[in-house]
């Protein structure tokens, strides 16, 4: 009877532990995802902001510059300037759009996923 007595707290105290290790685990985990997700709110508002600036900076830049190249060259040659002018910003429209796709195709929540993973690895471990 002895030793019923001295296992039942020790089980009760082992799977109050547990249960302080879990719930543990799963705030902390919480506040991680909590975190990573102002960083990708914050992200992609900088995301945004920069984007629209660099396109509205751009665009001026760039009318303002064509008009005046445009203008400066012969009147017989204005025809093949602006075609190239029309090269020229396809081709920094295809490295903009490249640039933008790397940002996006970031995957958002990685280190929560990473710990998640860990955790799991953990309990496959201890079995």
């Amino acid at each position: 009877m002895g030793d019923e007595a001295n296992q039942a707290p020790g089980l009760t105290m082992l799977g109050r532990r547990i249960a302080r290790t879990s719930l543990g685990i799963l705030r902390n985990r919480a506040e991680l995802l909590t975190v990573e997700w102002q960083e990708e709110k914050a992200r992609l508002v900088l995301l945004l902001v920069w984007s629209l600036a660099l396109l509205f900076l751009a665009l001026m830049t760039v009318c303002l510059l064509t008009a005046a190249v445009i203008l400066l060259v012969p009147a017989d040659y204005r025809i093949w300037v602006t075609a190239g002018f029309a090269v020229i910003y396809a081709g920094g429209a295809a490295w903009a759009f490249f640039a933008l796709k790397g940002l996006v195709k970031k995957k958002p929540f990685c280190e929560s996923i990473e710990q998640v993973r860990k955790d799991i690895s953990w309990m496959e471990k201890a079995e």
